[in-house]
């Protein structure tokens, strides 16, 4: 029994709150006026005895008992918009062929988790899945062997598909755990390591090179990595500093004892991860796989990935479409 006061609109309230540090945006993303906001802030905070929020500072920043409410909150409304996500599950009961690709950084646990629950929709379905780079997925969703796609998006907009954005998936630096204390700075691992690149065939290769051309960075050549694991093996072991995102680095979880992330010392930058899927879909399909993706992303990465590396709050996060 929740104690007196602690409402699930008072959690999301909390939840909105963290996240834009701002009532004002709060409310936008509640759909409540602004002083809902407020009460309802007031009401969580009286009834659990602890301010949970600074109001003394702009934007919002949160208490250390707010931060560790929150990663309790985020497990409690994702598990509660799961569930009522299954309740009103997909109906997939009409197909009779389902081609998915799905990139590999969600190889580990995801992938399994929402073809699971596809399977429950899709009880005469001839299914078949893929995972792959997002380069290749994408060839297969430009060749129409695949009919949906959920893949890192290259900007472009191809002829008879249609995108739905789900997450933004910021770059971060990676680098043996100890480098930064031991050379003093980000940027001294730079300058005294080599970069360990992906491979420029890879579209994370040539989104992190254009970057990097952007901001006039050149860095000698010498290592140049296929297998995202393979590089984040050498970066653990202190051959070089990478660039990854949030999604490959917790894909990389064995190694998060031998590694280190940091934000990029230089301008920020993202991808943004999409399903895709073909112009001539009924649009209801591809929106309902998207929310269901939005919400094993937020439970099993985001939620995850943010308690690890909390300076990542509000920059990794899930595109509402």
């Amino acid at each position: 029994m929740l104690m007196k006061g602690v409402t699930l609109r008072g959690l999301e309230v909390f939840e909105a709150l963290a996240a834009t540090g701002s009532v004002a945006k709060a409310a936008e993303r509640t759909g409540l006026s602004q002083p809902a906001v407020s009460q309802q802030m007031r009401n969580l905070e009286t009834a659990l005895g602890t301010d949970l929020v600074d109001h003394g500072r702009r934007p919002m920043q949160l208490t250390p008992a707010g931060r560790s409410f929150l990663q309790r909150t985020r497990a409690v409304l994702t598990q509660l918009r799961l569930a009522q996500n299954e309740l009103t599950v997909m109906d997939l009961t009409h197909l009779s062929t389902l081609n998915l690709g799905v990139i590999d950084d969600f190889d580990n646990d995801l992938t399994p988790r929402l073809v699971t629950i596809l399977a429950e929709s899709m009880t005469r379905c001839r299914f078949k899945l893929i995972t792959a780079p997002s380069h290749e997925i994408s060839n297969e969703m430009k060749a129409k062997r695949l009919h949906l796609a959920i893949s890192a998006s290259s900007g472009e907009v191809m002829d008879g598909i249609v995108e739905y954005p789900m997450v933004r998936d910021p770059f971060i630096f990676v680098c043996r755990r100890g480098a930064v204390a031991d050379l003093g700075s980000v940027e001294a691992v730079m300058q005294n390591q080599p970069l360990l690149r992906y491979d420029r065939e890879q579209l994370i290769g040539r989104q992190i090179e254009a970057h990097l051309a952007r901001q006039k960075l050149n860095f000698v050549e010498r290592f140049e990595i296929g297998a995202h694991l393979s590089l984040m093996t050498l970066v653990s072991r202190g051959m070089g500093w990478g660039i990854t995102t949030p999604l490959g680095y917790m894909r990389a979880g064995r190694f998060h004892d031998e590694m280190e992330a940091h934000p990029v010392p230089f301008k920020p930058f993202s991808r943004t991860i999409s399903l895709f899927a073909g112009s001539d879909w009924a649009d209801r399909v591809p929106r309902d796989v998207a929310r269901t993706t939005r919400m094993l992303v937020n439970e099993m990465v985001i939620s995850p990935a943010l308690h690890q590396l909390p300076w990542l709050e509000g920059e990794l996060r899930v595109l509402e479409g």
